[in-house]
């Protein structure tokens, strides 16, 4: 992980970078001759300090980078500065000068710098035996400003977030047979040591709650399934939970008897993603200490094809008691969440849920890598996790459901079947959700099916899994 620095005065790394809303850099860090020559640099580059726009300059004895921020107050814009500025600086050693004068503190500026690059700097290289790219980090980062405890103490509140992204990103980018369910479970055990209260549900335990539907998606795999319970209480004077998070953890998705076509089937790994960013989150907020009380859920299970898996036509009776008739083994997600979202009902008496699934096509069809697809039953609550997603930068749109929608899913010998047919897709799964939410409770779902990988890379999101939705969680909490 990247070294990163606070000070007055810079040390002589062989980098300096400068960040302007203008077309001539101004600033008395550097000599009047060489300032001179940066700016007659820029002109010949026709830089137009337009957000994310760099130029390199090369001098004799040190590089100096000069960044375009644009024309919006955005802390969004130094965070992608920071992310694009990774890959100038690759086995390097360098100073960023923080200007102050962009409507942003210093200390904002220095800390959403900083945020990019981790972001940007990240990489999954666990399995790689050679071509590692450890020479290819960036060696070391000093922000020079007025201020730097500040700084310093104010990066550190935020750096649990960032190493909880990674945590996702790690998590859904391990290939299956690393993450069965019980080796899941294992990792999630292991966050006790943050503060985290974690209890473990095994085979029996489900079999004993009646977890009828989070069982009958896990019958045809040789990997038991667990439910992780994962509790952070940091109001001790108030005896219930502010809010409550479920996660859909499928550690492998073949489809099971309804089966995949093998094309791309390799990425199903990640259908346990809702599951990470959930486990991901609650981790951060035990480390920042928040002080609200919050429980975390996942279902872990793997949905494979064998003599004992599901069929479609199968009825299975529900946590909650209500009949399901599965009419696709491949819309096994919504069958996990709607029991782990009863028993958060149930046990913990959770007025205010939310849950996150890689759960449709259909939502991704609709807005592809750019937003979440946001279902709710109550609009202010909607509103607040819409707010939430542009503070963080991780948005979402607000799709409908409704009772022609719930009707798609009315079963003819069972009191639901758990898809609706090939029409909103999206919508009628979120109804298939709503089923198993109690008379006043509010609730919202948010499908990632289309965040939580990209296909290529953007300054703070490399390649890969994104952890879409830790940064989310942690401004809504907060």
């Amino acid at each position: 992980m990247m070294q990163f620095d606070f000070k007055k005065e810079s040390t002589k790394e062989s980098v300096l970078i400068f960040a302007t809303r203008d077309k001539v850099l101004k600033t008395k860090k550097l000599s009047p001759a060489k300032l001179k020559v940066v700016n007659q640099s820029l002109l010949q580059a026709d830089f137009k300090a337009k957000e994310g726009e760099i130029v390199s300059i090369l001098g004799a004895e040190q590089q100096i980078i000069v960044v375009g921020v644009g024309a919006k107050k955005d802390k969004n814009a130094f965070e992608t500065i920071g992310g694009k500025l990774v890959s100038y600086l690759k086995g390097k050693e360098a100073s960023y000068y923080t200007m102050g004068t962009f409507g942003l503190t210093e200390v904002e500026e220095a800390v959403f710098v900083a945020t990019g690059m981790m972001l940007g700097g990240y990489q999954f290289d666990k399995y790689k035996t050679k071509d590692k790219k450890e020479d290819q980090q960036v060696k070391k980062v000093t922000f020079v400003l007025n201020e730097p405890t500040k700084a310093k103490s104010a990066f550190k509140k935020v750096l649990p977030i960032i190493e909880s992204v990674y945590m996702a990103r790690d998590l859904s980018a391990e290939p299956a047979n690393h993450l069965t369910p019980v080796l899941f479970a294992k990792r999630i055990q292991e966050l006790q040591e943050t503060g985290l209260e974690i209890e473990i549900l095994s085979l029996k335990d489900l079999k004993a709650k009646k977890f009828g539907m989070l069982l009958s998606v896990a019958q045809g795999s040789q990997n038991e399934p667990k439910v992780a319970i994962m509790k952070w209480i940091g109001n001790p004077k108030k005896k219930t939970f502010d809010i409550g998070f479920v996660g859909k953890g499928v550690t492998f998705d073949s489809g099971g008897i309804s089966l995949k076509p093998g094309a791309g089937m390799g990425d199903m790994k990640q259908d346990m993603t809702g599951a990470a960013v959930v486990v991901s989150s609650m981790r951060s907020f035990a480390l920042r200490g928040v002080k609200s009380n919050v429980i975390g859920i996942v279902g872990l299970v793997e949905n494979m094809p064998s003599g004992t898996a599901s069929r479609p036509g199968d009825v299975v009776t529900s946590l909650s008691g209500q009949t399901v008739e599965i009419l696709n083994t491949d819309a096994e997600g919504r069958l996990v969440l709607g029991d782990c979202l009863w028993y958060m009902q149930s046990q913990y008496k959770v007025t205010k849920i939310i849950d996150l699934a890689t759960l449709t096509g259909a939502v991704m069809a609709a807005l592809g890598e750019e937003y979440a697809g946001l279902f709710s039953n109550e609009d202010s609550f909607a509103e607040t996790i819409l707010s939430a997603g542009k503070e963080s930068g991780e948005e979402v749109w607000h799709l409908p459901i409704n009772k022609a929608y719930d009707k798609m899913i009315d079963s003819d010998i069972a009191d639901m079947k758990n898809i609706g047919g090939r029409l909103a897709g999206g919508s009628t799964a979120a109804c298939f959700l709503a089923r198993f939410i109690k008379k006043g409770v509010v609730w919202a779902h948010l499908d990632i099916a289309g965040v939580d990988k990209y296909e290529k890379s953007r300054p703070i999101t490399p390649k890969g899994a994104t952890g879409w939705g830790v940064r989310l969680l942690n401004y809504l909490v907060e």
